[in-house]
């Protein structure tokens, strides 16, 4: 085992593999990104509490001195010790990241991702395989992301875009709800929001069995298949097979509208996995 306790902006190299990575942090920003080298740690900036970091039998270990809690954070918010944390690791590194208030930017792993931040911001880049992203308070983008994604808000917009996600599931309790899809073959798109609206745009060749709902709002589509039909007291429901309907597409919003857009297929756009 090797521990560091980094009271002072360090660099880290390590030596030996890593295959899982775990990380908690109170407050600053944290990035991690794939490498093909040696696995690193960059700490930049330290304030009052130390970053200790570990490395045990494949484990990285990176969190600040003590352990946070969330009644300590709500009272301490805007007075939590910032750090700001970039690591290097192998694409396919299980990664669990935690992170009270601050950013998390995560790109090019391929392994099993968890990324959860009560107060911030959430960027995922070009991941692949499983993951999972939680935001209490504030957004979280996908940008370029396959395998299988599944997005939760409490308070704040999901934003989905040239997505290659065989499965996805986006929900937010407040806040909007935008997704640019692909059209991965047996595809599950599930959408979901309390108080906002859903824009999802698919494209125009899609293979997708879709059923819209809401209860107090419109539903607008770009395909002619997908035809739609209000209840009285119900809301409104549309409903209609793009292509062979291979997959499903289903967005439900309680208070808000959906629109369904159709994206255009150029001729030197190559069909997505």
């Amino acid at each position: 085992m090797t521990d560091w306790t980094v009271q002072a902006p360090q660099q880290i190299t390590l030596d030996g593999p890593v295959t899982r990575l775990d990380v908690h942090l109170l407050s600053g920003r944290l990035n991690v990104v794939a490498t093909d080298g040696p696995a690193r740690v960059d700490i930049t900036r330290v304030t009052r509490r130390p970053v200790l970091v570990e490395h045990r039998d494949g484990r990285l270990s990176v969190r600040q001195q003590r352990r946070w809690r969330l009644s300590e954070f709500v009272v301490a918010l805007g007075r939590l010790p910032r750090v700001d944390v970039s690591l290097a690791v192998p694409a396919e590194v299980l990664a669990e990241l935690a992170l009270v208030d601050g950013s998390l930017v995560a790109s090019g792993l391929r392994g099993q991702t968890r990324a959860e931040v009560t107060h911030g911001q959430i960027t995922l880049m070009g991941l692949r395989g499983r993951t999972r992203a939680k935001i209490t308070a504030g957004p979280v983008e996908a940008l370029g992301v396959a395998g299988e994604l599944d997005l939760e808000t409490v308070s704040g917009e999901v934003i989905v875009a040239d997505s290659r996600a065989g499965q996805v599931r986006a929900e937010t309790v407040s806040g909007a709800i935008t997704c640019d899809l692909g059209n991965p073959r047996c595809s599950d798109i599930r959408l979901s929001t309390i108080s906002g609206g859903i824009t999802v745009r698919v494209r125009a060749d899609s293979d997708l069995a879709v059923r819209l709902h809401t209860t107090s709002g419109r539903i607008t589509s770009g395909f002619p298949q997908v035809r739609g039909s209000a209840v009285p007291g119900a809301g409104v429901d549309s409903e209609g097979v793009l292509g062979a309907g291979a997959g499903k597409l289903s967005a439900s919003a309680t208070s808000g509208s959906i629109a369904l857009l159709a994206r255009p297929v150029g001729d030197d756009e190559e069909e997505l996995p």
